[in-house]
């Protein structure tokens, strides 16, 4: 079977560090694992008040998301937390109330950013958000990337051994978590 994987990256800007992980990630990943961008920054700010009448960009946000097995988040780490962009387009998704998109949905978080912590507690952020709108996290392994240019190729692929080799892990184990989780709650 291939799973449809929807991957959002946290970021709006074009040269994002992040946005450079999710292609790496993308180049690593298990062959079964089909990849589409779900762009978040069309998107207005969240308002209760459209919850009857959502807007064109929410309800593509949603159809995506109803069209995917699962979710990759990439993020940056935005004053010690994830992007206000990235939070509204939660916000959308799982609005109105009752109509959440991402239940039982299984959900990788990761990120990069040119310090030590690698978007840590941008991804603790994202983790409580997400632990409330129910999805099913892959906890382990955990992955904070320190960013460094010269361990990605202009094409998207890893240049450095070790930093494909741990990126490789990390989508075999989101594959299998995937797996795991449809099996007992599958989505489509």
């Amino acid at each position: 079977m291939t799973y449809r994987i929807a991957y959002i990256v946290g970021s709006l800007s074009a040269s994002s560090v992040n946005r450079i992980l999710s292609q790496a990630l993308i180049s690593v990943a298990p062959a079964d694992l089909e990849f589409f961008e779900i762009g978040i920054g069309d998107l207005p700010l969240y308002n209760r008040d459209l919850d009857g009448d959502y807007p064109p960009e929410a309800v593509a946000l949603k159809e995506s998301l109803a069209s995917a097995h699962a979710v990759l988040f990439v993020t940056p780490e935005y004053n010690r937390s994830i992007p206000g962009a990235l939070k509204n387009a939660i916000d959308w998704a799982s609005r109105p109330w009752g109509h959440n998109s991402f239940v039982n949905m299984p959900v990788a978080v990761i990120g990069t950013s040119p310090g030590q912590l690698g978007t840590a507690l941008a991804q603790h952020s994202l983790r409580a958000v997400l632990s409330f709108l129910n999805t099913r996290q892959l906890t382990s392994p955990e992955a904070y990337v320190s960013f460094r240019a010269d361990d990605y190729n202009a094409d998207g692929t890893v240049a450095n051994s070790h930093t494909r080799d741990f990126l490789s892990n990390f989508m075999a184990e989101f594959r299998d978590h995937v797996e795991r989780v449809l099996t007992v709650l599958p989505r489509h």
